[in-house]
């Protein structure tokens, strides 16, 4: 029994490892504005047969409930990483129609900041990241690859952007599971 406890208690005090999948490596803890954020998990989005990118999903306080990770009013982070060269066509698309699919009665006051944000992403390389984070007060920040960095001012637009990988209609249902719950 004594081992049994031993060992446990060993467990609990090993650092947790980085996440790979795919290449990529996720650290389990990233510092953000001085605050931790923590891997929520690492989802694969493929589009056919073809591997796209891997979204690695961070929050302040740890939640494997997607509604209650988008409602939340924390510091949030989705880190895409390009598997694939991708044409910028098909990641407007891609977030257009999540955009449409969670919040269609709510387009006509986000459209703008939609365009915005969507103005900013160039065409990505495989090995390029898409880094997306959520400041309360602030706004939702986004660097695509070697593109200029944005602020998309409003809650709203967070919980509706968010809600493009972890919403009730999410752009893939694995890979919304797999952001949310495999750590």
């Amino acid at each position: 029994m004594r081992i049994a406890v031993l060992a446990f208690c060993t467990l609990l005090a090993l650092p947790a490892l980085p996440k790979e999948r795919e290449g990529v490596t996720a650290p389990p803890v990233v510092q953000v504005a001085g605050k931790p954020l923590h891997l929520m998990g690492m989802g694969l989005r493929k589009k056919l047969w073809f591997k796209v990118y891997l979204a690695s999903f961070y929050l302040e306080q740890p939640t494997d409930d997607g509604a209650q990770a988008i409602s939340s009013d924390q510091i949030k982070q989705v880190r895409m990483h390009m598997l694939r060269d991708l044409e910028r066509d098909k990641i407007v698309e891609a977030v257009q129609e999540g955009f449409q699919k969670n919040s269609g009665p709510d387009m006509p006051r986000l459209q703008s900041r939609l365009n915005s944000f969507l103005e900013a992403i160039p065409d990505l390389k495989g090995g390029q990241q898409i880094l997306i984070t959520y400041f309360p007060g602030t706004g939702t920040v986004l660097k695509a690859g070697r593109g200029d960095e944005i602020t998309v001012p409003g809650k709203d637009f967070a919980d509706a952007l968010f809600s493009v990988w972890l919403g009730k209609s999410p752009v893939d249902d694995d890979l919304k599971g797999e952001m949310l719950r495999n750590r």
